[in-house]
This record gives structure tokens, C-alpha cells and sequence, in this order.
């Protein structure tokens, strides 16, 4: 094995802090180069998706701010605070994401991302501020890290590597089971009159305050975790055993409940899939469908459906600080639903679909937990690659 070294993540690198153009300024957004945010910045290898990109002219603006491919992004402001991102496209990030810009004949740019992965929980014990935590420019590129040579960087990079491509593969799969799902549904005419919501279901509220939480146990689920018809348990935190029935007093999620946000986030939805045990989080409710012939796979596409966004849009209550849902008025709309006899069959191809979702997201959480028991030991120095590679083989 080369010898480990300790230096500075500013010394393999550029250290970049991001900007934001004039969010005003309309010349400077178009469909160039991606614009990103901690928002957009995930928990696994797959690349951020931009909400938004930015023109020529905006990216002229942001002269200096280019982040090119094979660079590393660290949030280091609020609480998203050592998230981490590999991109291998250039970018432009705001003010709350300091980048790294790996010299290649230094370091490897894709050891450096599982390298931050794994110091990320001591960088962001080093915030400051009672707010809004931040880790400055200075103390992000002064910290110090252990590094492997060269040779054992790239194995190191390339064994993880395999389990984050497998994970990228798999929420491909998921995406494209959800636009399937939903392509299903909008081809399915909707029969006569659009039904009363409490007619097909009952709903939920979920609490008004937040448990203590805690590294492992049931979930307390978040309203981040709504993500176009899939439920991110990476989003969500979790509560104590001891807590869990205080926070499930009034309603325990089970398979098929549609969940979604009636603050914030609104319109966004899920489904809970079998085998989580958790709690509704603050600013969630969920409707639980009355009947077999509307499963909570077709109540939720309904619920996703272009028709009944605009009733949402519709029936919003603005308020000075938060929009909100009228949950109290819920049950009294009116939903869209394919005919009596489409409904059973179309079920049932949604209900497969989601299926799909499913069975990706557990084997995900699989790869992500070997991955993350591999990253301290292989960065240790504790575990050699090619034992690391005999575990990987095994599951993937």
C-alpha cells in the first residue's frame, strides 16, 4: 500500500465559493449551463438536477463562478450542511456551496467526492452561528484529511464507484416506472362527474410539532421526502421507539396511503410502500383510500394529475407567510377518476409500476448502507480494496 499523507483539502485543489445571479434579471436564464443549489444536491453519486440553468449572457455575468466537470460540491451554509456532489458537467453554484476543483495530477477528482462523504460530519461540526450555520471558505479549505497515494485513491474511487453507478441505475428505473405510471393514467379518459374526495377516502392530519430525533428507528417523515409520486426515506429522519406511539397516536401511514403536503411543497405526493414504519411529519397528512376498486396507486396519480393541480392552485389559501391546503374543506372536492370499469385495470398496471419503485428503492438502501460501512474503513485504512471488491461482488 503508498503511503498516507495528511494535507489540506486546499491543497489538492481550487476552492471556489459560489454566487447568485439577479434572480430578477430574466436575460440571465435560458437552457445553458445548469444552476445549483443545496436543494438539488442528493444523498448518492447520481449528478444534481438544476431547477434552473442559465443563459450566455448569465453565465457571462457569472464570470469566474464556472465550476468545470470532475468537481466536487460541499454545501456549507444552513442545515444541509456537508452535503456532498460530484458533477461531470460544468456548473454554477450559489453562495451556499463551496466547490472543489481536484488537480487531476494530485488527486483523483473522484476520490475527493467519497473523500468529503466521509469527513463531512467533522467539517460540519466546525459551523458556526446560531441561525444559520456556516462553514467558512477559509476553515473548509484549511481542514486538514488524511489521503492515500495516488494508485489506492482510484481503487478506492472505482469500488464505490460500482455500488453508486448500480444506485444511479436503479433511480433511473424508479424515474422511469413514475413517468410510465403517470403516462398510464393521463391515457385512461377520466368517467362523468369528478367524485368527492371523503367519499373515496378518509384523511389524516399529521402532527404540529417535531420528536426528538435520533440516528436509527422509525421513521419521522418529511415533507422533502415527496418526490413526484416516490417517498426519499433519505430526506426523513428518524424518532425513538419510545416516541413512536405518541407520534402515531392519531394515525399510523400504511401501504397504499397517499401522503402529501399541505404547507409548503404543495401539490407534491407520494406513496407509502410496505414494510416502513413511520410517522407523518409536520406539514403532512395523508388520504387512505375506501374502497378496492380505488387503489392508493390510482388515487395518488389522480392526485399528481394535471386536472386536480389546478384545483390545489385553486383552492390554495395564501397566507403572509406559508400557502396552505384547507384540510378541514379537503374531503368536500372534487377528484377526477377513470371510469368504473378502467379503474380495477388500471390499478393494477399502476400498482406493478409501483412495485418496481419499490423493490429499486430497498435494494438502494442496501447498496447505500454497504457503501457507507466500506467508506470509513476503506479511508482508514482499516479494509483493503480487494477485500472491499469481494463484498461489492456479492450483492451486486
Amino acid at each position: 500500500m503508498e503511503e498516507w499523507r495528511r494535507c489540506s483539502i486546499g491543497s489538492f485543489g481550487l476552492v471556489v465559493t459560489g454566487a447568485t445571479p439577479r434572480t430578477g434579471d430574466e436575460e440571465s436564464w435560458g437552457q445553458g449551463i445548469p444552476f445549483i443549489t443545496p436543494s438539488e444536491i442528493g444523498y448518492s453519486l447520481r449528478e444534481p438536477t438544476p431547477g434552473r440553468r442559465l443563459s450566455l449572457q448569465g453565465q457571462k455575468n457569472m464570470a469566474g463562478k464556472v465550476i468545470p466537470a470532475n468537481s466536487v460540491l460541499f454545501v456549507c451554509i444552513g442545515f444541509s450542511t456537508g452535503k456532498v456532489s460530484f458533477v461531470r458537467e460544468s456548473v454554477i453554484t450559489n453562495q451556499q456551496v463551496n466547490s472543489v476543483i481536484p488537480d487531476p495530477v494530485i488527486v483523483d477528482p473522484l476520490f475527493v467526492y467519497y473523500l468529503l462523504r466521509f469527513y463531512a460530519p467533522r467539517i460540519r461540526q466546525m459551523a458556526s452561528g446560531s441561525t444559520t450555520p456556516i462553514v467558512n471558505k477559509a476553515q473548509f479549505q484549511e481542514f486538514e484529511v488524511v489521503v492515500p497515494g495516488r494508485g489506492d485513491q482510484q481503487a478506492i474511487a472505482e469500488v464505490l464507484g460500482v455500488l453508486d453507478d448500480k444506485i444511479a441505475l436503479n433511480e433511473q428505473i424508479r424515474e422511469t416506472s413514475l413517468s410510465l405510471a403517470s403516462a398510464h393514467y393521463e391515457a385512461v379518459s377520466t368517467g362523468g362527474e369528478p367524485e368527492l374526495i371523503g367519499d373515496l377516502a378518509v384523511l389524516f392530519d399529521g402532527p404540529h410539532a417535531t420528536p426528538k430525533k435520533t440516528e436509527t428507528g422509525p421513521w419521522f417523515l418529511s415533507i422533502s421526502s415527496l418526490k413526484n409520486g416516490y417517498l426519499d426515506l433519505g430526506e426523513s429522519a428518524h424518532l425513538s421507539e419510545e416516541d413512536f406511539p405518541r407520534w402515531t397516536r392519531r394515525v399510523q401511514p400504511e401501504a397504499g396511503d397517499v401522503l402529501f403536503s399541505y404547507e409548503t411543497r404543495l401539490g407534491d405526493a407520494a406513496l407509502m410502500p410496505p414494510g416502513v414504519r413511520g410517522s407523518l411529519g409536520r406539514r403532512m397528512a395523508l388520504l387512505r383510500s375506501k374502497t378496492k376498486s380505488v387503489s392508493g396507486a390510482l388515487l395518488l396519480h389522480a392526485y399528481l394529475s394535471p386536472a386536480f393541480q389546478e384545483e390545489i392552485k385553486r383552492r390554495t389559501v395564501h397566507g403572509a407567510t406559508v400557502d396552505r391546503l384547507p384540510l378541514k374543506e379537503m374531503p368536500g372536492w372534487r377528484i377526477p377518476l377513470p371510469a368504473q370499469g378502467e379503474r380495477e385495470r388500471l390499478s393494477a398496471r399502476l400498482e406493478a409500476l409501483h412495485a418496481t419503485v419499490t423493490q429499486t428503492a430497498n435494494e438502494n438502501r442496501t447498496l447505500a448502507d454497504l457503501r457507507d460501512t466500506l467508506l470509513p474503513q476503506l479511508l482508514s485504512g482499516k479494509l483493503r480494496v480487494k477485500d472491499a471488491v469481494r463484498a461489492v461482488e456479492e450483492v451486486v
